[in-house]
C-alpha cells in the first residue's frame, strides 16, 4: 500500500474513533499525513492547530481535552520528535484523558539500524498508552504508529463520517464504600476534594452538603468558595494536629500537604473516588474508579456525618488570623496572591501551575466570589507543559488567566508561539517571580544540605521576563505592590504580568505561620 493510502486509512480511523482536533508538528516523514489532514480540514471534518515543538504540542492537546472532553491527536514526524510526547502522555494517563499520539515512522526494515530519525518507536509509551484503537477504552492515551515510505503521491481524499466518542464505563461496585461511610463515624470524617470535571461538581456539592462533614476543597474542584460553610481553614495544620479517623477523597489527588502526611498516618482509613482508579498513596486504601458524580449517585442517600472532631470550631477565627497576616505583610508572596485573586476571580477561567501557586491559591485566594472554572495539571505533579495546557484549555476563551511560577514558565517558554492561534482578548499570564524554585526552601532537609547543593535544588536565575513578553508580542506589567495593579488594564493583546514579591516580607510571613 502506498503512503497516501496508508495516511488516508489512519486519518479515517481517527475520524471513526471520534477524533476531530489535531495538533500538527511538521516533518518530512509525516508530510503525507499533514496533507491528508489539511484536506480533511478543508472538507470541514477536522480542526487543525499547528506547533513547531512536540512537547508543547502534546500539552496543548491535553488542554483541548480539558475543554472538549473529547480525544485530541498530536501528529509528529519520526525519531526523537516522538519521544518528546512522553511527558504529555504520562500526564494524560494519570488524568485518564484520551490523548492520541499519531506518530510517523520509518518502514519496519529500518528498525535497529541506526538510520537517521529512526528510533525504536513501537510501544515507546508502553505502560502509559494503549497500542492502537482496537480495544481502546477511551480512558487513557493511545499510540497510533504509522510506517510511511518515501513516496508522496497525493490522490483523491474520501473521508469517513465522524464517529461519536464514548469512553468505556466502568462497572461500579460501591458496596464497600457505602459500608465504610456508615461505620465508625464517631472517629471523625473529612472530605478532601481534588480536581473535578465540570459534570461532576453538582453531585459533589450536594453530597458534601448532605454529608455535613468538614471539607478541604482544592480550587481545581470548582467548589472551593461554594463549600465555604464546611471548609477547614488552615487545613494542613489543623488536620495534622487532630487527624480524623477517616478521609474520603473525591477527584484528583489533593494538593495540600496533609494528603502526603497520610502516608505515615496509617491509622487514618482512606477511600478515594477518582477517574483513574489510583489511590494516590503508597499504602492500603479503598478505591472506586469512575466518574465521581456517577459513583456518588450510585451510593444513593448518605447518613449525615457532621463534625465529630470539631474541625470546624474556630474556623472563622483561623480565617481571620490569615487575613490579619496578609495585611501585616502586604507585599509578601501570599498577600500578592490574595490581591491577584481579587482580579482573576472576575475572569472567565483561572489556570494554576505547580506547585507553589496551587497551594498558595488554595490557602490564601479570596473566598467571596465563586471561581468555578479552575484547572491545573496535577496528574503527575510536574511543572512541564503548564503554559501549553492553559492555552489549549482556553484557546477560544476571552479573559482567561493563568497563575504560574517563574521556573514553570521558563520551562515552557516556547508555548506562547500559540498565541497567534488562540483568543487573546483579556488573556493574562501571571508569573510569580521569586527567582527560582523557592518552594524547596521550606523543606526540613534543606538545613542539612550544603550551600552548593541548595543552589542546585532551587535553581536561582536572573531571567528577564519582560524580554520574554517582548519575544512573543505580549503586553507587560511588573507588580511589586498592590498599588502597581492600578496600572492593570486588559486589552486585545495577551499580557504577561510579572509579580515580584518582597523577599523579606515573604520570609516574615512564613516565619510567623510556623
Amino acid at each position: 500500500m502506498n503512503s497516501w493510502d496508508v495516511a488516508m486509512d489512519v486519518v479515517n480511523g481517527c475520524l471513526r474513533a471520534g477524533v476531530r482536533e489535531f495538533v500538527v508538528c511538521g516533518g518530512a516523514r509525516n508530510a503525507v499525513l499533514l496533507e491528508v489532514l489539511a484536506r480533511a480540514e478543508e472538507a470541514g471534518k477536522v480542526r487543525l492547530w499547528r506547533h513547531f515543538e512536540e512537547r508543547g504540542a502534546g500539552f496543548f492537546a491535553l488542554g483541548r481535552m480539558m475543554e472538549t472532553g473529547e480525544p485530541c491527536a498530536v501528529v509528529t514526524t519520526s525519531g526523537t520528535a516522538v519521544a518528546e510526547l512522553l511527558p504529555a502522555v504520562v500526564e494524560a494517563f494519570y488524568q485518564a484523558r484520551p490523548l492520541v499520539a499519531l506518530t510517523a515512522d520509518r518502514p519496519g526494515e529500518s528498525r535497529g539500524r541506526g538510520v537517521p530519525q529512526g528510533i525504536e518507536q513501537v510501544e515507546i509509551f508502553k505502560g502509559y498508552a494503549a497500542w492502537g484503537f482496537d480495544g481502546w477504552s477511551g480512558r487513557m492515551p493511545v499510540h497510533v504508529n504509522v510506517e510511511l515510505g518515501e513516496d508522496f503521491e497525493p490522490a483523491e481524499a474520501v473521508f469517513a463520517e465522524l464517529g461519536e466518542f464514548v469512553a468505556e464505563l466502568e462497572k461500579l461496585n460501591v458496596a464497600g464504600l457505602a459500608r465504610w461511610l456508615r461505620e465508625d463515624i464517631y472517629q471523625g470524617v473529612v472530605v478532601m476534594v481534588g480536581g473535578l470535571e465540570p459534570g461532576e461538581r453538582e453531585d459533589v456539592f450536594h453530597f458534601c452538603c448532605d454529608f455535613g462533614a468538614p471539607v478541604v476543597a482544592d480550587a481545581t474542584s470548582g467548589l472551593r468558595e461554594a463549600l465555604q460553610g464546611l471548609a477547614v481553614h488552615d487545613a494542613d495544620r489543623v488536620l495534622k494536629e487532630r487527624p480524623p479517623g477517616k478521609v474520603l477523597r473525591l477527584g484528583e489527588v489533593p494538593a495540600g500537604r496533609f494528603w502526603r502526611d497520610l502516608e505515615a498516618l496509617e491509622r487514618v482509613s482512606v477511600w478515594s473516588v477518582c477517574r483513574n482508579g489510583l489511590p494516590g498513596l503508597a499504602r492500603e486504601t479503598g478505591v472506586v474508579c469512575g466518574d465521581v458524580g456517577r459513583v456518588l449517585r450510585g451510593l444513593g442517600g448518605v447518613e449525615p456525618a457532621d463534625d465529630a472532631l470539631d474541625h470546624l470550631v474556630d474556623a472563622s477565627k483561623r480565617a481571620a488570623r490569615i487575613d490579619e497576616m496578609l495585611e501585616c505583610y502586604p507585599d509578601s508572596e501570599p498577600a500578592l496572591v490574595r490581591t491577584i485573586s481579587q482580579f482573576a476571580c472576575l475572569a472567565n477561567s483561572v489556570y494554576l501551575g505547580n506547585s507553589m501557586p496551587v497551594r498558595e491559591w488554595n490557602s490564601f485566594a479570596q473566598w467571596a466570589h465563586p471561581v468555578a472554572e479552575v484547572r491545573a495539571n496535577r496528574g503527575a505533579n510536574g511543572i512541564d507543559g503548564q503554559v501549553s495546557s492553559w492555552l489549549g484549555w482556553t484557546a477560544e476563551q476571552e479573559d482567561a488567566w493563568a497563575v504560574l511560577g517563574d521556573l514553570t514558565v521558563l520551562y515552557d517558554a516556547a508555548a506562547p508561539a500559540m498565541l497567534q492561534q488562540v483568543e487573546c482578548a483579556g488573556r493574562v499570564l501571571v508569573v510569580i517571580n521569586n527567582r527560582g524554585g523557592r518552594i524547596f526552601e521550606r523543606l526540613p532537609r534543606l538545613e542539612q544540605m550544603s550551600g552548593r547543593a541548595v543552589e542546585c535544588l532551587t535553581q536561582p536565575h536572573g531571567a528577564d521576563l519582560e524580554g520574554l513578553a517582548k519575544l512573543w508580542g505580549m503586553e507587560y506589567l511588573r507588580v511589586r505592590t498592590a498599588d502597581d495593579l492600578d496600572a492593570f488594564e486588559p486589552g486585545e493583546v495577551a499580557m504577561l504580568m510579572e509579580v515580584v514579591p518582597d523577599e523579606g516580607q515573604t520570609a516574615g510571613f512564613w516565619r510567623e505561620r510556623r
